[in-house]
């Protein structure tokens, strides 16, 4: 485990700057509409997350008395 960890940090060390040489000549010319889709998309997936989270959590706590009275009958 040790091993496959620093194998994947030691490559990313070595492409990091082909990374960065990609966008050096590259300038960002987006405008205020551009961050306003964005900013409405992340809202969106943000929305979408948090009853998604509730679920979850819900479905947990459903689980959990169920283990407890078997967890009893043993």
């Amino acid at each position: 485990m040790k091993k496959l960890l620093s194998l994947v940090i030691a490559s990313l060390m070595l492409a990091s700057p082909a990374l960065a040489e990609t966008t050096a000549g590259r300038t960002d010319h987006s405008g205020i509409l551009v961050w306003a889709f964005l900013g409405f998309c992340a809202l969106i997936v943000v929305a979408q997350l948090l009853p998604a989270l509730l679920v979850i959590l819900g479905v947990v706590k459903s689980t959990e008395p169920a283990k407890k009275a078997a967890a009893q009958k043993h």
